[in-house]
């Protein structure tokens, strides 16, 4: 087993092969599992977790089908990206699955990602699940999660992510994710600029494939007065996870439907802890969304970035409802140091110190609420949402020893 992690740590762990052939071939080197589930898949630039979630704890709810989720990244442990029936995949099930990966032959040629989709493909056909949500780690066309065979495809919002892999317009970048699209699958898209319902709409259109908006198809009444996931952004995935389920034949009147809703476990995504707010935005809409939830509350900044991230303009966006920021790097090698993220808070007007941890701000932090009764923000990358959570006692999984070993696959993970 120890052989199988360092292959996969050694792994190519960002962007992505421009052809699906190496994933083709490993999974039919394993008999196709990837044919033997039936899928929601989805594509987007923010969301895609939460409505994943929020998907897969709603048709629990309503179905005796065997439900599996598949999401990317992780925050704490590769363990997360990995649900059967609720419930996170154990050691040993995941150790079986790379077991059998072992004995591909193609698998020197797949990248960090390819590597656990196929793993994924792999357990969920083992272990007889017959729905499986899966949501894209990057992009869409070129994805591995692509060769599913899906029942629905879903696109949330699209906006400017990961440009230098999907494209430098929303337009392209819409372009990519609707390559998810299969010919006669029904398509729900989440609330977007007209741009991109454009382009989603033609390209279900030329491939004979229904085309659902979500504002056109679940009214503002039909949206669960409780839901688990706070924030106006958690409504719209709300909304898009309506749609989905009425495309899916499910009745979003029963009571079991509405209050699953209530039931939705995602963290790390408005997270309220104590007097701490735990996000994983990272880019410009997920921080637009931060905004709107804040609502207007001014809040300390604990953040850090990935150099790749547009930081500057996250911060120019967060910086209204910020009063003082704490910087930190986070545990992955693409990281902004301390210094370097503090340098940019100032740049965008935001009055920052530069700290050697997260436990050294989170206390910082925690001293002054004592004073102020001001909250405090953590966001800039999943990877310190993770990390927070730990720290706050709220990460809500058993937290597994092996596949963290040696840093392994926490603090370098990819997609």
């Amino acid at each position: 087993m120890n052989a199988f992690l360092d292959r996969l740590s050694s792994a190519r762990r960002f962007g992505m092969n421009p052809s699906l052939d190496a994933v083709k071939k490993s999974l039919a080197s394993l008999g196709d599992p990837q044919k033997k589930l039936k899928a929601v898949h989805i594509a987007g630039t923010n969301g895609k977790g939460a409505l994943a979630s929020t998907i897969d704890c709603v048709l629990r709810a309503v179905s005796k089908d065997k439900i599996a989720r598949y999401t990317s990244p992780h925050l704490v442990n590769v363990n997360e990206r990995f649900f059967i029936d609720g419930q996170i995949v154990s050691d040993n099930d995941l150790r079986r699955a790379f077991n059998a990966l072992k004995v591909s032959s193609s698998d020197a040629e797949l990248t960090y990602f390819e590597i656990l989709t196929a793993a994924a493909f792999w357990l969920f056909a083992d272990k007889g699940v017959d729905v499986a949500v899966l949501e894209c780690g990057l992009g869409g066309r070129f994805d591995a999660t692509n060769v599913c065979e899906p029942s629905v495809s879903v696109i949330t919002n699209v906006g400017l992510d990961h440009c230098a892999w999907l494209g430098d317009s929303v337009e392209k970048i819409a372009a990519e994710k609707a390559g998810i699209i299969k010919p006669g699958v029904p398509v729900v898209l989440g609330r977007n600029s007209p741009e991109v319902v454009s382009i989603v709409s033609a390209k279900a259109k030329a491939l004979g494939s229904r085309f659902y908006y979500s504002p056109d198809v679940v009214s503002d009444e039909e949206i669960p007065e409780r839901l688990a996931l706070k924030g106006e952004f958690n409504r719209e995935n709300a909304r898009t996870a309506l749609a989905v389920l009425k495309v899916l034949g499910v009745d979003i009147s029963s009571n079991e439907t509405r209050e699953a809703f209530s039931q939705v476990v995602w963290p790390g995504r408005f997270h309220e802890i104590n007097s701490f707010i735990v996000d994983g935005a990272h880019n410009p809409p997920a921080a637009q969304a931060l905004v709107e939830a804040l609502n207007g509350e001014k809040v300390n900044l604990i953040a850090g970035f990935c150099a790749d991230k547009n930081v500057r303009e996250v911060l120019r966006i967060l910086s209204a409802n910020v009063l003082k920021a704490y910087a930190v790097a986070t545990a992955n090698e693409r990281s902004l140091t301390a210094g370097e993220c503090a340098l940019e808070m100032r740049l965008s007007n935001i009055d920052a110190t530069e700290c050697s941890s997260l436990d050294e701000a989170i206390k910082l932090c925690q001293e002054d609420y004592r004073k102020s009764a001001r909250r405090t923000l953590i966001a800039g990358s999943l990877f310190l949402a993770g990390e927070a959570l730990v720290k706050l006692n709220a990460y809500p999984w058993r937290l597994s020893r092996e596949f963290d070993a040696a840093e392994l696959l926490t603090s370098k993970k990819g997609v």
